[in-house]
């Protein structure tokens, strides 16, 4: 039965952590530490951007929960520390190989879900200074922007276009 409960504490944090990378993504990487999450919001060459560093900074306390929750035996402590890689997995899965294709692994998906995650961070994207934006989250994303793929499908299926228009 203690299984039970570990998964929930653990699915239960992955999708909190929905809500803390929206909070953190709006107050703390658009404000204090814009100085490392600037380089995200231009183009600059490399591959490697000093946004990279959150990564870092959201493994630690995983670890060290994963750590600490194994070796004094703290089942909900582990749970709690696998629930926030399993984000940061599907983090790094969503928004640097689907969205930025810094990896050409999923780069022709015909998805709804797919284009309206890339159209939300389109949308956030083109914002260049740390106190404009929109779309803040990673996973979930607001309804206009389904709204947008749906209807722009819609067109496409209909062959009234030949591609997505911004409208």
């Amino acid at each position: 039965m203690l299984w039970l409960f570990y998964i929930l504490v653990l699915v239960g944090t992955f999708l909190i952590m929905e809500g803390i990378t929206w909070l953190t993504h709006r107050y703390v990487m658009h404000g204090f530490l814009w100085t490392l999450h600037r380089d995200h919001h231009q183009t600059e060459p490399g591959f490697f951007e000093k946004n990279d560093l959150f990564f870092v900074i959201f493994a630690i306390p995983s670890m060290l929960l994963i750590l600490f929750g194994t070796t004094k035996n703290i089942w909900w402590m582990q749970a709690i520390g696998f629930g926030i890689m399993a984000y940061g997995a599907a983090y790094f899965i969503v928004h640097d190989v689907i969205i930025h294709q810094r990896f050409k692994w999923f780069s022709r998906s015909k998805s709804t879900y797919v284009r309206a995650i890339r159209w939300a961070h389109k949308m956030h994207h083109k914002h260049l200074h740390k106190d404009e934006g929109e779309s803040f989250g990673m996973l979930m994303v607001h309804k206009k922007y389904w709204e947008k793929v749906r209807r722009d499908k819609k067109l496409m299926a209909e062959k009234r276009v030949e591609y997505a228009p911004e409208g």
